[in-house]
């Protein structure tokens, strides 16, 4: 329980696309604490007794619900919202936090070489955060934070939940985490926030498509910044990004050439094979296990015609 939010809004209170037509569940004043109960990506259609068979029925139109939206007084197009990330305290079971990861087909990365659904279920320490375990010797370290965080698009209509937008969205920045403050430009009056779809893990491309989706009470505060003239969102953390994975270094594979997408596929490739090889696992676990904690980065841009794409896989998940 939030005993210092102002508000709090209820999972029932979501909505499935971006539409600044879509009535306001709240309004509140600028520097308002609101807690929001979100679900996980699902949307409730999947549990701990969901098998791979469910992937294949899922219903797209119940994907990424988000909660809200929230009109904040005084936003007008041009300010920024300012979103401050208090905290985020998963949704026990049994008392224990739960979530599962999939490979969707025709979603992810790599959607062409893994046409089959899988489903990895996880159970973790819903206080502690430690660590949750992957089959039976390997550690997966825990980063929660909000997968789908925005405001309202000018354009009237309904603009699908999936895809990220300068208005925010489906970012999948797993920095966004407590502590951070993300600004978003406001598009339409009250800026009409919302935001959903928590993780308690991803790497940075959750390259299958999915991450550790865990349901998960997030607080958080809204103020505005007048006049802020943003084209895009851009946040701050409050200190380093990845002490939950660095310990014991990183296994490293690359791809090289002249396009970005062909050369991050290439580092995943030889990372799930590198991963097969290494540790005896099915390369569709592997998939899924590195979009749930690898890291795609591009190391080089400048010296073309080919750029440099890296995939960082933590050692400590293993060791």
């Amino acid at each position: 329980m939030c005993r210092q939010c102002n508000y709090t809004i209820h999972a029932a209170q979501h909505h499935l696309g971006w539409d600044n037509a879509i009535a306001p569940v709240q309004t509140v004043a600028p520097g308002s604490t609101i807690r929001f109960a979100c679900m996980e990506a699902s949307g409730g259609q999947l549990n701990l007794s969901s098998t791979a068979d469910d992937i294949a029925t899922l219903d797209f139109g119940r994907i990424n619900p988000v909660n809200g939206p929230i009109h904040v007084d005084g936003a007008e197009p041009g300010d920024a919202l300012k979103i401050t990330l208090v905290d985020f305290a998963p949704q026990a079971q049994d008392g224990q936090g739960w979530g599962w990861t999939a490979n969707i087909p025709g979603f992810g990365l790599l959607a062409d070489q893994f046409p089959d659904p899988a489903l990895t279920l996880w159970r973790y320490d819903a206080t502690t955060l430690a660590p949750a375990l992957w089959g039976s010797h390997g550690r997966v370290g825990l980063k929660p934070f909000a997968g789908t965080i925005g405001v309202a698009l000018a354009e009237p209509g309904t603009h699908s939940i999936v895809p990220p937008r300068r208005t925010g969205g489906n970012l999948d920045i797993r920095d966004l985490s407590r502590g951070a403050e993300l600004y978003l430009p406001v598009e339409v009056a009250g800026a009409l926030f919302s935001v959903g779809d928590t993780h308690a893990a991803q790497g940075d491309g959750e390259v299958c498509g999915t991450a550790i989706e865990s349901p998960m009470d997030v607080t958080l505060t809204l103020d505005l910044v007048k006049d802020a003239n943003l084209a895009m969102p851009r946040f701050t953390t409050p200190g380093p990004v990845t002490p939950h994975l660095d310990a014991k270094g990183y296994e490293v594979t690359t791809g090289i050439g002249p396009d970005l997408m062909t050369g991050a596929r290439q580092a995943v490739e030889q990372m799930v094979d590198l991963l097969c090889a290494r540790h005896g696992m099915p390369a569709v676990e592997a998939y899924m296990l590195v979009s749930t904690c690898g890291d795609l980065r591009i190391s080089e841009i400048v010296d073309m015609p080919n750029w440099v794409v890296s995939f960082y896989f933590p050692r400590s998940v293993f060791e």
